[in-house]
């Protein structure tokens, strides 16, 4: 990391205290793995999911290692099946016996030109990152409308480049546009049984394994771009969805929340 001095990890403060959450790709050193140690910090008991079911198993048993198996379940799912999104649900409630939380974290990137982009590209990206999001917000709200008192949460995972353009990222972009405003469409509709949908909006936020795969030039261009001169960790992202998850943002609902420093 280069620029100013290293962010300080605070501490959990038992804001989830109590409360059963789903989290998607949440099976590497990214913002879903850094989400899921963040909520059981906080007191929350997890269900993680990930297409990966190798690195699942490997984080699940790590996590369930340090915060106890009680509190910590894990069940591959790739969100571009209904019938695989259907069983992390029923899961959920097999697993906890209720639920609480929703966090979208599942998506896909890559760069290509939009000429030279095939169907096959696009249809992927989007697959994965709107389509799945849709899903696993379906899914939710099915079960979360049935228990009204429950105050349940569901946070999205978008990106600033739904706002802001960026070559070689129309179906990203286009795809996290989408997840924008599916989330506002649906906290509209989940407001009836009190139900809140909000959105994180990342801009540049990086692991050890991203960086190895990044070239040095690309990173110092996005770096740059931050007023801060670095990039975010993980779960300087997953603070921000803690707090939309807790009920310190209790009167917010369908706002999408930009965890940024980038300035142009």
């Amino acid at each position: 990391m280069t620029g100013v001095e290293s962010p300080v990890y605070e501490p959990g403060h038992g804001l989830l205290k109590g409360r059963t959450a789903v989290i998607t790709a949440a099976a590497g050193a990214g913002i879903g793995g850094a989400t899921a140690r963040r909520f059981l910090e906080e007191g929350a008991r997890v269900l993680i999911s990930d297409a990966h079911a190798r690195r699942l198993k490997e984080y699940g048993a790590e996590l369930a290692g340090e915060f106890g198996p009680e509190r910590v379940a894990a069940l591959p799912c790739d969100v571009t099946d209904e019938a695989q999104v259907q069983a992390l649900f029923d899961a959920a409630l097999r697993e906890h016996g209720r639920l609480d939380v929703v966090v979208n974290n599942a998506g896909l990137g890559g760069t290509s030109a939009l000429a030279d982009m095939t169907d096959e590209q696009w249809t992927r990206v989007l697959d994965v990152t709107l389509n799945g999001t849709f899903r696993c917000t379906r899914a939710a709200l099915r079960l979360m409308r049935d228990t009204r008192d429950s105050g349940g949460v569901i946070v999205n995972n978008a990106s600033v480049v739904g706002w802001r353009a960026q070559a070689g990222q129309a179906h990203y972009a286009a795809a996290k546009a989408g997840v924008m405003a599916l989330t506002r469409c649906a906290a509209l509709e989940a407001a009836e049984y009190g139900v809140r949908v909000n959105a994180v909006a990342p801009s540049l936020a990086m692991h050890p394994h991203l960086v190895k795969v990044t070239s040095a030039d690309l990173l110092e261009e996005l770096t740059a771009r931050e007023a801060f001169g670095r990039y975010a960790e993980p779960w300087e992202v997953a603070n921000v969805i803690v707090f939309l998850a807790s009920g310190y943002s209790s009167y917010m609902t369908g706002e999408v929340v930009a965890v940024s420093s980038q300035h142009a």
